[in-house]
């Protein structure tokens, strides 16, 4: 049986808007196109290739800081891209 997850993603407006128009031509959901388009770009990558191992770097410090909380990844996503410069073109 399929089950289906729920997330939040991120998308670029114009990005967002070409999918919906896709969908309506083509008479599919947004989350069938976004499947099918992340589906197609999967099938192209090929076969996963064996990965260094990753060593973590950790820094002392005062743990985290207050007001963070890190099971919440739309917030910590937030606060991580509230000292970022704005992008181009928004």
């Amino acid at each position: 049986m399929f089950r289906c997850m729920r997330t939040t993603v991120r998308l670029d407006p114009e990005l967002m808007k070409a999918a919906k128009q896709l969908a309506t031509r083509t008479g599919r959901t947004l989350t069938r196109v976004i499947e099918d388009a992340l589906r197609e770009v999967l099938a192209r990558s090929g076969p996963a290739r064996p990965s260094k191992p990753f060593r973590m770097v950790t820094f002392k410090g005062r743990g985290v800081q207050p007001g963070v909380d890190l099971d919440d990844s739309a917030s910590l996503l937030d606060l991580m891209e509230a000292d970022r410069p704005p992008r181009e073109g928004t």
